[in-house]
């Protein structure tokens, strides 16, 4: 059932993206297609997420200086975030649990972008105290594209990323084998999915299509390209309901924020 029917959204989407190819600007074309994936979130994501758009902060980030905005920001609707007017906001790093680049067609160069993107995502700084957590938490934020369109080979995106994680001196250090493996963060994204035809996915999650003794004989292996005309909203849906279904006490510490706070105190009895 659940096959069928995510099977059924991605052509649904497939379809739908085609309404948009009749406008004349590259803008009126990727927006709606943004807002298609948008919409699917949202209708199935659990109720504790929401999705905007925007850019990422920490308690180190300053005003006014350069920063990637991302198409799409699932966080924790628990958290606050900052309205910057538009319908763009600054997420906390604390409350974001991925990011998504939505492409209307993936290229070698949309590719470079989503990963540079991903990697400054997973250097903030995270300011919270943790007293307990149950099931899977992912060991840092998240990056995804989805596109529409792209190579008809899922190799040659694999490709794209190792070439581009070189270039940009993305250490290439083997994954551990057993638990400390899904502990190990990927460094740039987690995983490129290519509707219609298939998914990269980096191979640290608790469910993938690999075991360890598959590992052990391949210890170089980071990296998993999958071939499916359907599977790959499928695939993405899993890996979010994963990094989503988990209990974790985990609270914001505020006081790194407000370091510029300088106020002069008056007692009085």
């Amino acid at each position: 059932m659940l096959f069928a029917h995510m099977a059924a959204v991605e052509d649904q989407l497939l379809a739908t993206s085609k309404i948009p190819a009749n406008s004349g600007h590259s803008l009126h074309k990727g927006t709606p297609r943004e807002a298609f994936i948008k919409e699917f979130l949202e209708a199935h994501l659990p109720s504790t997420l929401a999705i905007g758009s925007g850019e990422l902060i920490d308690s180190e980030s300053q005003p006014a200086e350069p920063r990637r905005q991302f198409d799409l920001v699932i966080y924790k609707r628990s958290l606050p975030k900052l309205d910057f007017g538009g319908g763009i906001s600054g997420f906390l790093a604390e409350s974001v649990v991925a990011t998504i680049e939505v492409k209307s067609t993936l290229d070698k160069a949309g590719m470079q972008q989503a990963i540079t993107a991903a990697r400054a995502a997973k250097q903030l700084k995270k300011c919270e105290t943790w007293s307990f957590s149950s099931g899977y938490v992912p060991p840092a934020i998240l990056s995804f594209v989805v596109a529409y369109a792209g190579p008809q080979q899922m190799e040659t995106v694999l490709n794209w990323i190792t070439e581009i994680e070189a270039a940009q001196g993305i250490a290439g250090a083997r994954l551990p084998v057993g638990e400390e493996r899904i502990r190990t963060p990927s460094q740039s994204i987690d995983g490129a999915f290519l509707l219609g035809t298939g998914f990269v996915t980096f191979d640290n999650f608790p469910v993938g299509f690999l075991n360890d003794d598959v590992r052990s004989s391949a210890p170089d292996t980071r990296w998993v390209a999958a071939s499916a005309t359907h599977g790959s909203l499928l695939w993405l849906f899993q890996m979010l309901t994963q990094a989503s279904m988990n209990i974790n006490g985990t609270f914001l510490n505020m006081v790194p924020y407000m370091n510029k706070l300088r106020v002069d105190i008056k007692t009085g009895g």
